[in-house]
């Protein structure tokens, strides 16, 4: 009862100090992201959205940290010229960046340079749902790993392509998981904790029963409030424990 408690808190909280859409321009592409700035804050969180692109569940999920005393930052993966509103939209905007690294990477790197400009503090947290969280342990994984403190997935994919692997000296990692999701297996979820162990990379992994892909996302028939609010409460000590605020 607590655990919903304090999800059902966090979603009633006041709009945070200031909260706005921010266009920015990766060679002469467009991009939209979105910026919650906190009072005082303790850090900053980078959101890596979902394959439908960026929403009002992100915009959402970037209040709720404001609120929290974090600054957070919506980066844009796909720009404003690319559909997203059907199911072959969002394959192949997906497949498009997995197919590309080097692209996915600097649009990343755009993105943590656009939240940084906006911030005033050094310390940050990566973290991305579905299609974002497999985006943010590409960063975690890669040369770029160690611009943030740890790196957190809400039911993201697990999968790590050909050529990559972990090295052991990536900051923290924290996998939120489904057992219900048919999408990323629990032998998928096994088998990524086997090369983090194997790595020696330090790495928290929780998984809540009967929850589904998705889980997390408001309003969605996937949405389970007992994994959500857990899964928030997970992360939000994530965030206490490396970031030093």
């Amino acid at each position: 009862m607590r655990l919903v408690s304090l999800c059902v808190a966090l979603m009633m909280a006041a709009a945070p100090a200031l909260a706005e859409d921010v266009s920015y321009s990766i060679d002469g592409e467009a991009f939209t992201g979105y910026w919650a700035k906190a009072d005082a804050p303790k850090g900053l969180v980078l959101i890596i959205h979902d394959w439908d692109g960026m929403t009002d569940y992100e915009r959402q999920r970037a209040d709720m940290l404001a609120e929290m005393g974090y600054d957070a930052f919506v980066l844009d993966m796909f720009g404003n010229d690319t559909p997203t509103e059907t199911m072959d939209h969002r394959i192949a905007a997906t497949g498009a960046l997995y197919q590309d690294r080097d692209r996915m990477k600097a649009l990343v790197q755009a993105g943590v340079e656009q939240a940084q400009s906006l911030s005033s503090v050094d310390e940050m947290i990566v973290t991305g749902y579905c299609f974002g969280g497999a985006v943010a342990l590409e960063m975690a994984r890669s040369d770029m790993s160690d611009m943030a403190n740890g790196y957190a997935t809400f039911h993201g994919g697990l999968t790590t392509p050909e050529g990559q692997s972990w090295s052991g000296d990536e900051p923290p990692v924290l996998v939120l998981h489904g057992g219900a999701d048919t999408s990323i297996t629990m032998q998928d979820v096994a088998s990524f904790a086997t090369e983090l162990e194997e790595a020696g990379t330090t790495y928290t992994l929780e998984v809540y029963s009967g929850a589904p892909h998705a889980f997390t996302v408001f309003g969605s028939n996937r949405y389970q409030e007992r994994a959500d609010a857990a899964s928030w409460e997970a992360f939000s000590t994530f965030l206490s424990e490396h970031v030093s605020g």
